[in-house]
């Protein structure tokens, strides 16, 4: 038996950017923050942020442009691992979570909640991706 499945939440780092894969299929992919904070070994205060790439494909890649940077996200996916060559000809690997379900857990901390309710409130539900790009 094999499980991949990753729940995180965080901070969107920037808005949202979305494009078409050649087979017509949406994505959109961001960049999620957590940030740690602990005491070290002198009990001076410390923090590590972890990055986290994020791909959202079909229906949820038009969702995930609606998030703005500072939203705080839950999300739920698989890890995946693909090559690509960069047009400087080199192989790089990137790690990714694939993301299968999200919300939105808080408004931003920078935006008022009047404001956050009347522009995005009813688009915190996401339906479940049942249909996966062939890549």
């Amino acid at each position: 038996m094999y499980i991949n499945r990753v729940e995180i939440a965080g901070f969107v780092a920037q808005k949202p950017q979305s494009r078409l894969l050649p087979s017509g299929t949406p994505v959109a992919n961001a960049r999620l923050g957590q940030t740690h904070r602990f005491q070290d070994g002198n009990k001076q205060p410390q923090e590590h942020t972890n990055w986290h790439n994020l791909s959202f494909y079909g229906d949820l890649a038009h969702l995930a442009v609606t998030f703005e940077k500072g939203d705080h996200l839950y999300v739920e996916g698989a890890i995946e691992q693909r090559q690509f060559t960069p047009k400087d000809g080199s192989t790089r690997t990137v790690t990714e979570i694939v993301v299968r379900h999200c919300h939105l857990i808080a408004p931003p901390r920078h935006a008022s909640s009047a404001a956050v309710t009347a522009d995005r409130g009813e688009q915190l539900d996401v339906p479940e991706n049942t249909s996966w790009p062939v890549r």
